[in-house]
């Protein structure tokens, strides 16, 4: 008898064989809103039982995919850097072992974490930021590890112009003004980000999305909802052009399910997950 045991749809490949590795880090412990985001891994992978593996948008089926999903981290709440240290040993671990990792949030501090890992491998990374927030603050209430801070850590880290943010439409001015003068910012929308693609090809790439980019019409389960956003069809439509960059690893933050009853905003994320899934398969 086989053990019940959830996995993202699709993602049941044993670890040794496996060319990616879903692993989920349920953290929110600076959430500066609404907390919950700590529930959306054990959400997105229940509720991708609602999908298909067959994607008919890059006629590809996550079936043909070496995907291992590694299960959730168990993390000490409320000590931030002890779940840094932690999603940095996992994503490092698996890179050792010549896999990609796949990374559910949580609240985007994690993304930190697992940045640490990847630029240890990939001195040369650049990151492409999809959100509705800049994440540029020094501190947050005195606190420099934050999600409200995690890219300007890992822009401390990585250097000036390697991190390429797209749908920013909130942040402070002093925010603004970091960007301007460290990042290649694209405000309020997705346009450029096939330039920035073409302009990549060839160099190892990180992915981090904050599902908040999207508009809360479209997606209001999240902890920091921002009007203004895209839809889900821009989104998608970006996601599937990332098969033409080097994606070495990837992360999908922020999806704060309690706050949708419906589940649409589960879904959507879920849907993304698996496009995404399908697209680094194209990039090996």
């Amino acid at each position: 008898m086989n053990r019940n045991v959830q996995t993202f749809l699709g993602c049941d490949t044993v670890y040794e064989d496996a060319e990616l590795v879903l692993f989920g880090v349920p953290f929110d412990g600076t959430a500066s809103f609404r907390p919950g985001s700590r529930f959306a891994p054990t959400a997105i992978r229940e509720d991708s039982v609602g999908l298909e593996t067959y994607s008919p948008y890059c006629d590809r089926d996550l079936s043909e995919c070496a995907v291992c999903d590694a299960g959730d981290l168990e993390l000490p709440f409320g000590f931030a850097e002890k779940v840094l240290k932690l999603t940095q040993e996992r994503t490092a671990e698996i890179l050792a072992a010549g896999k990609r990792p796949v990374m559910l949030g949580g609240e985007h501090l994690v993304t930190l974490g697992a940045i640490r890992a990847v630029l240890k491998q990939y001195p040369d990374l650049h990151i492409l930021h999809l959100d509705a927030h800049t994440d540029l603050r020094n501190d947050y209430l005195g606190e420099t590890l934050s999600h409200a801070t995690v890219m300007r850590r890992v822009c401390e880290l990585a250097g000036d112009w390697r991190i390429h943010q797209f749908g920013i439409r909130s942040g402070e001015k002093a925010e603004f003004e970091y960007a301007h003068a460290h990042t290649d910012m694209h405000r309020f929308t997705l346009d450029g980000w096939a330039n920035a693609l073409k302009a990549l090809w060839g160099k190892p790439v990180y992915l981090t999305l904050d599902l908040d980019i999207l508009d809360p019409s479209v997606l209001p389960g999240t902890g920091t909802p921002e009007p203004g956003g895209v839809t889900f069809t821009e989104l998608l439509n970006a996601v599937l052009q990332l098969h033409s960059v080097k994606l070495v690893g990837c992360d999908i933050v922020e999806l704060a399910p309690h706050y949708d009853p419906s589940g649409a905003s589960t879904a959507a994320a879920c849907k993304l997950v698996r496009e995404i899934l399908l697209q680094m398969k194209g990039t090996e």
